[in-house]
């Protein structure tokens, strides 16, 4: 059993009272009043169930960090109920899934990242910008750490809108991670998202491809796949070049050595090799 839930981000379709025409969001810690609240919320967003210890080692702050949304502008009592939250966790960089990604820095010591647990804002409060700011609130606080090396998260494949947040907000989407879900007895993909931090940068090179849908995506590959590549090329130029040359000198030396039927014979050319073959399997897709 994994030492933390697999992170989850999803928006809610639970019923909320309506908002005023100018809410007053504010930022807070998750703290023990919040457990009630914090649990429906999970349980109307997530299909993932979470056990009770984990919202007790939120809102008790354990080894769990945590922010929690509020319209400070509601009336009857609700002005500090959760409309939204987050929830990290520090993890060794070292240690994590991530940690072909991280260049290291010795003089630093342990180095570290923070995994984005979940994250949800109530329906009634979309698209007002909350989302993103609780994603500010993690990146903050990372950044306030030293030895803090980036913010990763995953994110289940068909959620488009989150998606499309982690991109705009500069977050890398570095791995397609097959299966890694189970939701009521089936497997759903995740990708893995990274936003570095505190000089840290991937040792990997951005290029873009087509995926399966014909659909133009960013795609990581490590130093050592990019080197492949362009030793690829180059040997394939090399091999182009020596083959123009040999055909040059065929058709020079040999302009009285015709076959019957006036023809002559040439050699095929050679493909480019696959880069897929040569790469190491890993297993993980690059996306």
């Amino acid at each position: 059993m994994s030492r933390f839930p697999r992170g989850f981000v999803e928006n809610s379709s639970m019923e909320e009272p309506k908002i005023g025409r100018r809410p007053t969001i504010c930022f807070r810690p998750i703290n023990p009043s919040d457990l009630e609240r914090l649990e429906q919320i999970h349980r109307d967003i997530f299909p993932i169930r979470y056990e009770s210890e984990f919202f007790q080692n939120v809102v008790n702050g354990g080894d769990i960090v945590s922010w929690a949304a509020v319209d400070r502008s509601r009336p009857d009592g609700h002005s500090e109920e959760l409309i939204g939250f987050v929830t990290a966790k520090i993890v060794l960089a070292k240690e994590s899934e991530i940690s072909d990604l991280i260049r290291y820095d010795s003089s630093k010591g342990e180095e570290t990242l923070v995994y984005i647990l979940t994250l949800g804002v109530v329906e009634t409060y979309r698209k007002r910008g909350i989302a993103k700011s609780l994603i500010n609130e993690v990146v903050k606080y990372a950044c306030g750490i030293p030895v803090c090396r980036g913010v990763y998260l995953h994110v289940i494949a068909h959620n488009n809108p989150a998606i499309r947040l982690y991109k705009r907000m500069s977050f890398r989407c570095v791995r397609r991670l097959h299966g890694f879900y189970l939701i009521n007895g089936q497997h759903f993909d995740s990708y893995l998202f990274v936003y570095f931090i505190n000089g840290s940068r991937s040792p990997c090179s951005p290029l873009y491809v087509q995926n399966t849908n014909g659909v133009i995506v960013e795609s990581w590959l490590h130093c050592r796949d990019l080197a492949v590549l362009v030793l690829n090329y180059m040997r394939s130029g090399i091999k182009s070049v020596a083959s123009k040359l040999t055909m040059n000198h065929e058709e020079k030396g040999s302009k009285w050595l015709k076959s019957k039927d006036n023809t002559r014979c040439l050699l095929p050319t050679q493909t480019k090799r696959n880069l897929a073959s040569e790469r190491v399997s890993s297993g993980y897709d690059y996306v």
